[in-house]
């Protein structure tokens, strides 16, 4: 049965929320993250991302950029930019955009579930990642971002986070690339009490977005019990920041690929060679959406194709083997391309489908890129599946958005 309590969380003052709440660390590179804060003296990114305080081209992963961050922290709180509850407190954090609102509820983790298969995964971590949120984690002593994981829905669970947004949201403000946020304190000590019990007949957590910064929350966790002679498990380094939503509320996006090059192969050739495993028929200059599974897009040389896969590609008895991304490594990017390490081959891109299939275009039509495939996305269904079954899912399936923003609470580790 998973973990999950309430903490006192630091927050910023109401005026400044909006100015301070920023994207997460991992979705700028140094340059746009510069560019992001320019003036702004609130921007949490001068804590998940310190670099923009320091000259540029610093080793990303120096002792000064952790001390920068551990300073900054500190200033943040010293300044006033972030305030401690008095007690701890569940939250609602809901995202909106367009006609969809997705409610989360903000408490923290158990490191012990994360050890023992709890908290479920289906990617692969890099050890530099994590040793770099690591640092970062040890040096604040805090969990500066949370980690974003979903649950199978349980009535009860939503009865009473509709209950709390009958209230006035404590933030509410739409952020510049158009996404709403809206955060409440859920301050009823008896409705905390109820979520906690609620949370203990969850059976399982599912790491959505975020499984480098879960494992290193879980993992200095883990190393703070390991040298603590007197730990007796209620700790606050015992548990972890962590947005939790229902499963029915989320909505994986495709994640699609470009290509360097057709390894020597003519448009002709490969062509011919695509047949063999797919149904190819040609849509013209429109942009064209898959679809349905086992449907994919193509961009190449001006024109959109579609193509739908033939039977003997997948299996849909299997985890893995039901999953266009998969599919489409082993019919295409492998046997043609000869592209087998989709982590470190340099001809091979990906692009997060809110970035929409214009982004394909514009890469292929630069001279950049030669191809483009476009997937369907990943359902919420094969993601709990492949997680519940012990897989791993191949690199780069799942895009979440929106995003989390950083700096709208903050988990402290003492």
């Amino acid at each position: 049965m998973a973990i999950f309590k309430p903490f006192r969380g630091y927050r910023p003052p109401k005026e400044i929320v909006k100015d301070l709440a920023s994207r997460p660390y991992d979705v700028l590179n140094s340059a746009e993250a510069r560019e992001e804060v320019g003036d702004n003296k609130y921007s949490f990114l001068r804590v998940v991302k310190p670099e923009v305080e320091l000259p540029e081209g610093i080793d990303p992963y120096s002792q000064q950029l952790y001390d920068k961050a551990r300073e900054n922290f500190r200033r943040f709180i010293q300044d006033g930019y972030l305030v401690r509850d008095n007690k701890p407190n569940f939250y609602v954090y809901a995202q909106s955009w367009g006609e969809k609102t997705q409610y989360g509820i903000v408490g923290c983790a158990g490191v012990e579930d994360y050890m023992n298969d709890i908290i479920k995964k289906h990617e692969l971590t890099r050890p530099d990642k994590e040793e770099d949120r690591m640092k970062h984690v040890r040096v604040t002593n805090a969990n500066a971002e949370p980690v974003f994981f979903t649950y199978r829905k349980e009535q009860a669970i939503d009865e009473i986070v509709e209950k709390v947004i009958q209230a006035a949201p404590v933030y509410d403000f739409v952020a510049d690339d158009g996404f709403g946020h809206h955060f409440w304190v859920i301050e009823d000590d008896d409705l905390t009490g109820k979520l906690e019990k609620l949370f203990a007949g969850v059976d399982y957590f599912y790491v959505a977005d975020g499984h480098h910064r879960t494992a290193a929350a879980a993992l200095v966790g883990n190393e703070k019990k390991k040298n603590n002679p007197d730990h007796k498990g209620d700790e606050p380094y015992n548990f972890f920041m962590a947005v939790v939503f229902p499963d029915d509320q989320l909505t994986i996006i495709d994640y699609n690929r470009v290509v360097k090059d057709l390894n020597g192969l003519s448009k002709e050739d490969f062509l011919a060679r695509l047949e063999k495993d797919f149904v190819i028929e040609k849509k013209g200059a429109s942009e064209y959406k898959p679809a349905e599974l086992h449907e994919m897009s193509m961009y190449l040389e001006g024109e959109w194709y579609g193509m739908k896969a033939k039977a003997h590609t997948y299996d849909d008895n299997d985890p893995i083997g039901v999953l266009d991304v998969t599919i489409l490594s082993n019919t295409v990017l492998e046997p043609l391309f000869d592209i087998k390490n989709l982590r470190t081959d340099k001809r091979i891109d990906f692009v997060g489908g809110i970035r929409g299939l214009g982004e394909l275009k514009r890469r292929v039509d630069s001279g950049e890129m030669k191809v483009a495939f476009a997937l369907y996305p990943v359902s919420m269904k094969q993601l709990i599946d492949i997680a519940d079954t012990g897989n791993i899912m191949p690199p780069k399936t799942t895009w979440f958005e929106p995003k989390l923003r950083s700096g709208l609470v903050v988990n402290a580790l003492d």
